[in-house]
């Protein structure tokens, strides 16, 4: 059948490649110039299924209490007179309850690693060049405390089934070097020797060239306006067309997967998406000496700064802004990436390039995307992965493909509509 797929960031492109895979003939419209423009353009650069932790969790209300006048916190509110926003920060405390948190943090493993494993097999087939490192995620704890709590939830996680555990100092510096400096300052580490790094967008803008040749049509420079809707069902999409012009795209199905905003386009069909955007800021910078630049990805715990070495660029990456649709640049946000990078590895980077980008992540209240059947008969959901779009962008793809082909996806997730 014809599936029109609406986004083109890492989730509408893996999704469109598995169903042309499929056999249906696939058209992906975006409002941008090409594929991964938006929220896959410059993200942290970690495929990272040891950081299934939701933000949403028993401790996360009262470290926000904490950050609430700080404009450098690692999550910012920034409240405003928005019932979208309000019903999404009820919604946020009612999943930071400890049961919640838990049946959460199972879903999003379960789809991380399935995801993961999905990528390893796409980089091999198609032999894939995305600057990836396979060397890990090593995440930094200034405090004992924070180690402490960082070993209670590595050892929740290999009761699930993955590889995370506590190393000391002396095995942080051996596993990453670069980090020798730092390490005797921290109480510890945690390490997952199977996550990954690399370039979401270099990854995504050759997934599309695989998925053009495989019969994909992609309709750049196309913004999207509405759904149209017929006895239950989507009759169509209207459009404008780079010149200007009014469209209507048609199709027997259609994939939601336009990020944050995915409520936007959904709302006037009645369908109110536990979605909002939590603004995200990057900073890529050269490195001064690839030879004693990192090769593992780092994440910071204590700051929510995540640092990963794409090439001969470092990228830093983190802070979340909930702060409505503005994409807009916050220089003592951008500052404090900077900051957090000279803090530890003084002398990777040439600190004065840095190039500033910020992007809009689609945040559900737990952490736990939407992917499924919606309940217009053919209309899907690959929407809200927050944070980890990247981790669990090719096997929501992968899933939502075998759903829309009539099969069950071989992992235990909460598909809507199934």
């Amino acid at each position: 059948m014809k599936v029109a797929v609406l986004g083109s960031g890492v989730v509408g492109v893996s999704t469109a490649w598995f169903l042309a895979r499929a056999g249906h003939e696939v058209v992906v419209l975006d409002r941008a110039s090409g594929p991964a423009r938006e929220t896959s353009f410059a993200n942290g650069g970690q495929i990272s299924v040891s950081q299934s932790e939701p933000w949403a969790n028993p401790a996360a209300p009262w470290q926000i209490l904490q950050w609430l006048l700080r404009d450098d916190a690692p999550l910012l509110f920034r409240l405003r007179l928005d019932p979208a926003q309000w019903r999404w920060c009820w919604q946020f405390l009612l999943e930071c309850r400890g049961s919640r948190a838990e049946r959460n943090m199972r879903q999003m493993l379960a789809l991380g690693r399935y995801s993961r494993d999905t990528l390893q097999l796409l980089r091999a087939e198609l032999n894939l060049d995305y600057q990836q490192q396979t060397r890990g995620i090593v995440s930094l704890f200034h405090t004992q405390r924070q180690l402490d709590e960082a070993a209670h939830v590595a050892a929740q996680m290999r009761e699930l089934g993955m590889d995370k555990h506590i190393i000391s100092r002396e095995e942080l510096a051996r596993i990453e070097p670069a980090l020798a400096g730092i390490a005797p300052a921290l109480a510890g580490a945690s390490y997952c020797p199977s996550d990954e790094s690399g370039d979401v967008h270099l990854y995504t803008c050759a997934m599309a060239e695989h998925a053009a040749r495989a019969g994909v049509e992609f309709r750049f420079n196309t913004r999207i306006n509405a759904l149209e809707t017929d006895n239950g069902r989507i009759s169509g999409v209207s459009v404008n067309l780079p010149e200007g012009n009014y469209r209507r795209v048609t199709a027997d199905a259609y994939v939601l997967a336009l990020g944050s905003y995915s409520p936007l386009l959904a709302a006037p069909l009645g369908l109110r998406l536990p979605i909002y955007p939590w603004k995200g800021y990057s900073a890529t910078l050269p490195l001064r000496d690839p030879a004693t630049a990192p090769l593992a990805s780092i994440t910071d715990e204590a700051y929510k700064v995540v640092i990963s070495r794409l090439g001969t660029r470092l990228r830093i990456a983190g802070t979340a802004e909930l702060a409505g649709y503005s994409s807009s640049l916050n220089a003592v946000r951008c500052q404090a990436l900077i900051k957090r990078g000279q803090a530890l590895m003084p002398e990777v980077a040439d600190w004065d390039a840095a190039e500033f980008w910020s992007g809009l992540r689609p945040a559900t209240p737990g952490n736990v995307p939407l992917i499924g059947r919606s309940r217009y008969a053919n209309l899907y959901f690959n929407t809200g992965h927050g944070t980890l779009g990247w981790t669990e962008g090719a096997g929501s793809g992968r899933a939502l493909a075998e759903i829309i082909s009539g099969c069950t996806p071989p992992i235990d997730f909460a598909f809507q509509g199934i």
